[in-house]
């Protein structure tokens, strides 16, 4: 008996104890605490919404409040969902437990603006608790843009012009059968998926101050620190395509920055005569790719002043055909183990060189490569790969270079800075940490060893380095000439 009477008080102590913390407070001085007072979308495409936002609405008093309206000022341009309710007519009387909380999902979807800059577009939520107003400013900027679509695949029979007006979202795969042709400037965003072909020439000049810039389309964050630019493989690639059928093409890139692909640039020709197309790749930036970044198959290649960096597979491929490489970067991060990221394919693959010459294909002409005046580094001890390896049997030159790589016959390497296991400073940066935003940086450290070693005479026909600064009488190596920061 007295253990049932010991039962029945605990139940009703338990009982007075959820009573107490039900006592709705109308005290003005209790407030409500928001994790986040301001929310801001980055670039929300019009008329295909943003993703969605999360704010813990809290309640740190002891007491439970009464919300009596939540509003929000305007509603054009965003809509809220607090604890599963999305009417904003039924947010009133919403009481709130002591130390509890509750969701509130934020999401941006603006109509066209008829602009082609981006807007700041503004909002505010309101929280009306015991006679006092508490506020969220909601923040985006909206921005039209020139939407390329269809669910099948899309064959473009004509020339195509892109021009700087506004930006471009590609949704799916474009062919263009005619040339293309890029003005300075333009922005292309490409959707998950999304790829291109191009089988006619292609001329893409961008400037040192409007580069043209091929990214995805995920403009938001995918961590708190962590913004979607640093996840590869968002889209699928740039594809320059030669067919037989057709008389060589000529490819111009300047100043474009391919960015967080599965692949970067793919160049191919299925020619098997000794004309091949064309490509000239100056001032441009390739980086972040889940597979490979450049691939230059049976095409004869100048490439000089870029950053070719952090791919999953190779960062450069060469098969076929003569390339011409002076004064690149040539950089293989990706997965790098002080890293804190684990996303996208992030693979730690030591058995992937930066650069890949593939002189053993039969099907394509005879792969003849010069690098002058380069850095190619990475992780990997052997980040510079030749199939066959033998003067015999590939026609190459290296000179003037930093190189990670001891495999190089001497008859075609002459000149050049060997990396050792001590050097620990060759870049600025070389990994990404969000919490500290250090992000890669491949400007040369001031102790670079591959700093002064370039060949002065092939200098000369490249002044300037990647960003327009002047080079030395004893020029470094890599597309930026060393700068004290």
């Amino acid at each position: 008996m007295m253990r049932k009477g010991l039962y029945i008080l605990l139940l009703l102590l338990i009982g007075l104890v959820s009573c107490q913390q039900e006592i709705v407070s109308n005290d003005p001085s209790l407030k409500l605490q928001f994790s986040h007072d301001t929310v801001l979308f980055d670039t929300v495409f019009t008329t295909l919404g943003s993703s969605t936002k999360c704010v813990l609405v809290y309640n740190p008093n002891k007491n439970a409040i009464n919300i009596d309206q939540v509003e929000i000022r305007d509603g054009k341009h965003f809509f809220i969902n607090l604890d599963g309710e999305n009417n904003i007519d039924q947010l009133r009387d919403i009481v709130i437990r002591g130390k509890d909380s509750l969701f509130l999902f934020i999401k941006a979807q603006i109509d066209p603006l008829e602009e082609n800059n981006p807007v700041l577009l503004e909002d505010d939520i309101a929280f009306r608790v015991n006679g006092n107003v508490q506020h969220i400013n909601l923040q985006a900027y909206g921005q039209d843009v020139e939407k390329i679509r269809s669910d099948s695949g899309l064959v473009i029979y004509h020339n195509l012009s892109l021009t700087n007006e506004k930006p471009y979202l590609f949704y799916d795969t474009v062919a263009v059968t005619g040339n293309l042709a890029i003005e300075e400037g333009t922005t292309i965003y490409m959707h998950a998926g999304a790829l291109i072909y191009a089988y006619g020439n292609v001329t893409a000049k961008g400037t040192k101050d409007q580069p043209i810039i091929f990214r995805g389309d995920r403009t938001d964050m995918l961590f708190d620190s962590v913004p979607y630019r640093m996840a590869s493989g968002q889209w699928e690639g740039l594809y320059l395509m030669h067919t037989a059928a057709r008389l060589p093409s000529t490819y111009t890139l300047d100043h474009v920055n391919i960015l967080s692909g599965s692949i970067g640039l793919y160049v191919y020709s299925e020619a098997t005569g000794s004309i091949l197309p064309k490509i000239t790749l100056s001032n441009s930036k390739i980086h972040n790719h889940s597979i490979y970044g450049l691939v230059l198959q049976n095409v004869n290649a100048k490439i000089y002043n870029c950053e070719i960096s952090n791919c999953a597979s190779y960062c450069v491929y060469l098969s076929g055909g003569k390339h011409d490489f002076v004064h690149n970067t040539i950089a293989a991060y990706y997965g790098y183990p002080y890293t804190d990221l684990n996303i996208h394919n992030n693979i730690i693959a030591d058995d992937v060189a930066a650069v890949y010459i593939n002189n053993l294909s039969k099907n394509t002409a005879k792969t003849v490569s010069s690098f002058t005046n380069c850095i190619i580094t990475g992780r990997r001890k052997q980040s510079l790969m030749v199939a066959t390896p033998l003067p015999e049997y590939y026609e190459g030159s290296f000179e003037g270079n930093y190189l990670r790589s001891d495999s190089l016959h001497e008859s075609f390497a002459k000149n050049n800075v060997y990396a050792s296991d001590s050097d620990s400073c060759v870049f600025r940066n070389i990994y990404y940490l969000s919490k500290q935003y250090h992000y890669y940086d491949f400007h040369l450290d001031s102790l670079s060893p591959a700093r002064g070693i370039g060949d002065s005479i092939a200098a000369l026909s490249y002044p300037t380095d990647m960003v327009g600064l002047p080079r030395k009488n004893k020029p470094d190596a890599g597309c930026y000439e060393y700068v004290e920061e």
